[in-house]
């Protein structure tokens, strides 16, 4: 059993910057791919960013490519959404999840955290 916990959403503005957390328990957090969902204000949940086990592999929806970087802290139990350059269309509520294969279904959800961007 795995719970994530989401943390750093917030409102900021268009062009600004925020860093969003995911927060493991358990002692097997390396074993799982961790995922960055979003879900906005009537559209469907959609995906983000997924990193690998070790962290070596990434991969990224190409509407957020360049703008943000997923990383992970084994040691900490913790992963991690930069997002640079946010604009209107990134507002959402952001999920993080794990898996135990880095494509597929994940297996556990955070509760998310909401990142506003204004313009």
């Amino acid at each position: 059993q795995v719970q994530l916990v989401e943390s750093g959403g917030g409102l900021v503005q268009v062009g600004g910057s925020l860093r969003l957390s995911c927060e493991a328990s358990g002692r097997t957090f390396s074993s799982y791919a961790i995922h960055w969902l979003r879900q906005a204000p009537g559209k469907e949940r959609e995906f983000v960013a997924t990193i690998d086990f070790s962290g070596s592999n990434t991969i990224y929806a190409d509407s957020i490519k360049g703008r943000f970087t997923i990383s992970r802290d084994n040691a900490k139990n913790t992963a991690f959404l930069q997002m640079n350059t946010l604009k209107p269309a990134d507002t959402a509520v952001y999920y993080c999840a794990a898996g135990k294969a880095v494509i597929g279904r994940p297996d556990y959800w955070g509760q998310g955290t909401q990142v506003t961007v204004s313009s």
